[in-house]
């Protein structure tokens, strides 16, 4: 069984910045980000291949946000800078063979919430 913990959430200020790291318990080729606001369906973030080498970003947090990875602990991070309101979710970890904006990965974690206020 493959397990995805998220951690790192919290509550910042409006034009604040949080580091969530993501666990994963083995290796996995793409490792993502997505979000799930109260009463929005979920949405995608962000993703990262195996190597690092390619990223994406969805269009609302490109030039805000970046998304890494360290295969040596198998965990992935996302860098969330000039947080907005809008943006206070549960934000999502999850893992599989390959990560597009339609098609997250398969394993998810338990998500870790993050709130922004004014």
């Amino acid at each position: 069984q493959v397990h995805v913990v998220e951690s790192g959430g919290g509550s910042v200020q409006a034009g604040g910045s949080l580091r969530p790291p993501c666990v994963v318990s083995c290796s996995m080729h793409a490792l993502g980000w997505c979000r799930q606001a109260s009463g929005k369906e979920r949405e995608f973030v962000a993703a990262i291949d195996w190597s690092g080498s390619s990223t994406i970003c969805v269009d609302s947090v490109k030039g805000r946000f970046s998304i890494s990875r360290d295969n040596a602990k198998n965990t992935v991070y996302l860098e969330m800078n000039s947080l907005t309101p809008e943006e206070t979710a549960v934000y999502y970890c999850n893992a599989g063979s390959n990560i597009v904006p339609n098609r997250p990965g398969s394993y998810w974690g338990q998500g870790t919430q993050v709130t922004v206020s004014s």
